[in-house]
């Protein structure tokens, strides 16, 4: 069963998208999918929060905070139910049709009794659409392109294939004369886990010769649009690349409401409005004279508003422009803040690369630290034996000398048995530096059973780090249930460390979950997972994570230096 938040998230942007089709009024859906984004990501679970504590999540207000508790006593909305008797549930999936908006989706629905893909599918064909009144041939062909994108698409990407595949029309397109500056922006610049399409940003003064060079890239199966300021292309991989080309005196700006997120943007604009001014992608304006007043940097855009320059991963209206107003907006994780690695493997076990080459990659990235985690002999097909863990232990004691500025940590990937015991006894135990735990199997207990099974895994006095604690696989595997508040709180309690995995296809912990368990005290470990060499880069997405989680370098173990890390380690055994 799904928490009670990700119901009533579910239900609230359900209401918004039914008034975005019945309502003349445009700011009403907007407040509902306001209101849901912060149930989602509200740290409490808001089945057992008082109408009072309702009350008191952002975005909730009165009216909707009513409608939560009818849907939380009574699993449905009265009102919700009216919209729905109003048009099929059909319509709705038609929203999701590129070219296809609220507004389209019910005239669609009201003059041809289109109630569904199907339906709109067949009327494109037959010819029907551009016969209609406001729509035409060329509305017709946009709706036909935007029903094949989406029957070409499986899902959205993992943030690390949308990442490869913007870098690589940056390397493409950086090279032409006109181009002054190119950047990714939008929901990948904000790091979130999937990408629906790839927002790339160029300045230049000349922009048709870059729109030449964007679309005419091998890797483009079809041009979308082409225009001077915005080009849009659907790849051979099945995502789309929009490309934007901006004056170089206007790229901060730019960039602020390109990355977004829309959330984001509305709040700063709202403040601009307070203020006499008015921002769009092109600067920061006087209101009433139209005057700019700066446009260049991010920073400038930012100060004039009376706020420091907000990270891009923390920008989702969670908070934080409240926290830079108030001067509590954390110094988020870097990349090179982090001083090793606790989570790696080697061929020994399921890795393809072997320990000395993993340990030369490492060492590359001028790490203080970094620990060897092969598999534990529990999960069977690794065929781990106490000898060969061993007989890694000294060859990583031999190893040493070779690396005299990255201690080289022993440690082993245990995994979590069903009643939450792990492999070894504690005097083999005591002989690793780290020991990572984690679940490989048995996914389908019961929430209470998954709850015991964790928090007896953290009670072992040799078990440092939960690994990948949902055990999710983005696109692939649900996350397992268990009782987050007893397993965060148990955390704290044991000082065991929770992962935040940077493998692209994990991101375990999510955004939602790190900033909940940060709130008992947690502490985290931001860890590749590594199998080969190259995933070591995969860190980036591991930090990203962490930065929206709004975590520190005081909360990541991994931060610390290596005295204070070892302390930590013994669990005050």
């Amino acid at each position: 069963m799904p928490r009670a938040n990700d119901a009533v998230e579910a239900v609230l942007l359900e209401y918004a998208d039914l008034l975005a089709i019945l309502s003349e009024d445009r700011f009403k859906p907007r407040s509902y999918e306001k209101a849901a984004r912060a149930v989602g990501g509200y740290h409490a679970d808001i089945g057992t929060l008082e109408p009072a504590e309702i009350l008191k999540i952002p975005n909730v207000g009165k009216s909707i905070a009513e409608k939560i508790q009818e849907f939380l006593r009574e699993g449905t909305i009265e009102t919700l139910e009216s919209l729905r008797a109003k048009i099929p549930p059909g319509v709705r999936d038609i929203i999701a049709v590129p070219g296809v908006g609220p507004k389209k989706a019910m005239i669609l629905y009201q003059d041809l009794g289109i109630a569904n893909i199907d339906d709109l599918r067949a009327a494109v064909e037959s010819g029907r659409i551009a016969e209609l009144k406001g729509f035409g041939a060329r509305t017709e062909s946009n709706i036909r392109r935007g029903l094949e994108r989406l029957q070409q698409q499986t899902g959205r990407a993992l943030a690390s294939v949308a990442m490869d595949l913007a870098e690589d029309f940056i390397e493409r397109i950086r090279s032409n004369v006109d181009v002054e500056r190119i950047d990714y922006a939008g929901s990948l610049r904000r790091m979130v886990e999937t990408i629906g399409d790839v927002d790339l940003l160029v300045a230049s003064d000349d922009p048709v010769p870059v729109m030449d060079a964007f679309t005419g890239i091998d890797i483009v199966e079809r041009v979308l649009a082409k225009g001077e300021a915005k080009s849009s292309v659907l790849t051979r991989q099945g995502l789309q690349v929009d490309l934007r080309v901006v004056p170089a005196e206007a790229w901060g700006a730019a960039m602020i409401y390109f990355t977004g997120s829309k959330a984001h943007n509305i709040r700063i604009r709202e403040m601009a409005v307070r203020k006499g001014l008015k921002l769009n992608e092109y600067g920061l304006f006087d209101a009433k004279s139209g005057t700019l007043i700066v446009a260049q940097t991010e920073q400038e855009v930012y100060e004039r508003l009376g706020l420091p320059w907000i990270p891009p991963t923390m920008r989702e209206d969670r908070g934080e422009v409240e926290a830079a107003l108030d001067g509590s907006l954390p110094d988020v994780l870097t990349q090179k803040q982090l001083r090793g690695d606790l989570h790696t493997h080697t061929n020994l076990t399921d890795g393809l690369a072997s320990l000395e080459q993993m340990l030369e990659t490492a060492s590359a990235m001028k790490y203080a630290y970094y620990a060897v985690t092969d598999h534990a002999p529990n999960l069977f097909m690794q065929r781990m034996t106490d000898e060969k863990m061993l007989a890694q232990r000294e060859r990583l004691r031999k190893l040493q000398p070779k690396y005299p500025r990255m201690t080289l940590l022993h440690g082993t990937e245990l995994n979590i048995d069903p009643e939450g015991n792990v492999d070894w006894g504690p005097e083999f135990l005591d002989g690793f530096d780290v020991r990572v735990a984690s679940v490989h199997s048995m996914f389908g207990q019961s929430k209470d059973e998954m709850t015991r099974r964790i928090v007896r895994a953290m009670e072992n006095p040799y078990v440092n780090v939960i690994g990948h604690p949902t055990t999710r696989k983005i696109n692939q595997r649900q996350p397992v249930e268990f009782d987050l508040d007893e397993v965060f709180a148990a955390a704290a309690r044991t000082g065991t460390a929770l992962e935040v995995n940077a493998y692209p296809d994990r991101l375990d912990l999510k955004d939602e979950h790190i900033v909940w368990a940060k709130r008992y005290g947690v502490k985290f470990a931001v860890d590749t997972d590594s199998h080969a060499t190259t995933h070591l880069d995969h860190m980036r997405y591991g930090v990203a994570m962490a930065q929206r989680g709004w975590l520190t370098k005081d909360d990541v173990i991994n931060a610390w230096p290596l005295g204070k890390l070892r302390t930590f380690l013994r669990k005050g055994r």
